[in-house]
């Protein structure tokens, strides 16, 4: 597996690789890999002939009081899980390589959706994604990039970013992976107490309740978002950020879930932000 740290370096890979007729994947992480990211690797390694993983935390998307500096950061494990799951190169490439005249320069934007559920709590924070997504695809030219459903507000950004582009990259979605307790894997875990990773179960009690109830028939978002808020008043150590039943496409509220809806929620759990979310079948 080879590391690469530059954009004119990932470039020329992409099309050497191009000009060979292969397929490119995608897996844009900010590392501190787990079993979801394994995931998609996996899935672009059966997809493509060649896959990258790049490894950025980026800085455009976190806000003034979050978490950028403690992110965790462990290459070394990452390259391991990468290479084992059919990753041909990891891209790592430095801030300056990525923002040369500084983080304040050139964004993308998509208005709109960049502000609703997380875009909403987190301002500025879509913005941050859609800019260093869009230099990754330049850079690397993918015909799929791959992403885990756990993240499908930003799924939802990306699409119509890509679209209203007019990007050649297919935005394929993955299924979110799960402890065996229901807990949905996530980097941000790493920082939960073992009391708070017992509480933080009361994100997917709440998605698992909402979809047994759409399996059953019911479609009233009102009564599925209050089924939810009762589920989270049983522990009250847990904070609500949002609980949202949206059209996927557009995240705006619905008044009725129908198949291809999304049910999502994201609460803290002590200081640390979990998100949690369904797709009706």
């Amino acid at each position: 597996m080879q590391v690469i740290r530059t954009v004119a370096e990932l470039r020329a890979w992409s099309r050497q690789a191009h000009r060979e007729g292969k397929l490119l994947g995608l897996v844009p992480t900010m590392g501190a890999l787990h079993a979801g990211h394994a995931s998609l690797i996996r899935a672009a390694a059966a997809a493509c002939h060649q896959v990258a993983v790049s490894i950025f935390v980026n800085p455009t998307q976190f806000g003034p009081h979050e978490d950028f500096s403690r992110y965790p950061r462990t290459f070394d494990a990452d390259c391991a899980i990468a290479e084992r799951e059919g990753a041909h190169v990891v891209f790592v490439p430095s801030v300056e390589e990525l923002y040369p005249h500084g983080p304040i320069s050139t964004f993308v934007e998509v208005p709109g959706l960049s502000d609703r559920l997380d875009g909403h709590s987190r301002p500025g924070h879509f913005r941050g994604v859609a800019t260093v997504v869009s230099k990754l695809f330049i850079a690397a030219e993918p015909d799929q990039a791959l992403f885990g459903q756990k993240d499908a507000a930003q799924v939802a950004v990306l699409r119509r970013m890509t679209a209203d582009l007019r990007l050649a990259t297919e935005i394929v979605v993955c299924p979110i992976v799960r402890e065996p307790d229901g807990l949905a894997l996530s980097s941000r875990n790493i920082y939960l107490s073992p009391t708070e990773r017992a509480q933080a179960l009361t994100l997917s009690r709440a998605v698992r309740r909402v979809e047994s109830l759409f399996a059953s028939g019911e479609r009233r978002s009102d009564h599925l978002l209050a089924t939810a808020r009762e589920v989270f008043s049983s522990e009250p150590a847990v904070q609500i950020d949002y609980i949202a039943l949206v059209d996927w496409a557009t995240l705006e509220p619905i008044d009725e879930a129908k198949q291809g809806s999304l049910f999502a929620v994201a609460a803290y759990v002590g200081s640390t932000r979990l998100i949690d979310n369904v797709i009706f079948p």
